[in-house]
């Protein structure tokens, strides 16, 4: 019996080959990838979430700055005579009340998500 090679068959077996383990390496390549943009996309969601709770507490502390800053103006007022003293200090106590009652909501906030964290 008498076995004949030649180049030409050498060289497409050699490329059949290849081109098995080439797409055996695609399949793990997709399998790898998809994957990762599930991971991607879990931390793209956590991150939404930071940055809308983030915007909504800037919102409220622009709401805390201006009304100190109206504060401080009706201070200033008062102090140079402009407005009675009584009015001034009903706005510090307003302004006062408002910080101390926005403090606690987000404590309480701040609760609410802890034991909703603790009963998952």
């Amino acid at each position: 019996m008498t076995v004949t090679l030649t180049w030409e068959g050498i060289v497409l077996t050699l490329l059949a080959a290849a081109g098995i383990v080439f797409l055996i390496y695609l399949t793990l390549l997709m399998k790898k990838l998809i994957g990762t943009l599930k991971e991607v996309d879990v931390i793209l969601k956590d991150s939404q979430v930071i940055t809308s709770i983030a915007a909504d507490k800037a919102t409220k502390v622009e709401g805390i700055i201006d009304g100190v800053g109206d504060t401080v103006d009706s201070v200033v007022s008062a102090i140079k005579g402009n407005q009675n003293v009584v009015n001034a200090a009903t706005s510090v106590v307003n302004a006062a009340s408002s910080l101390s009652g926005l403090i606690k909501k987000a404590e309480v906030k701040q609760r609410r998500k802890r034991s909703e964290k603790d009963n998952l």
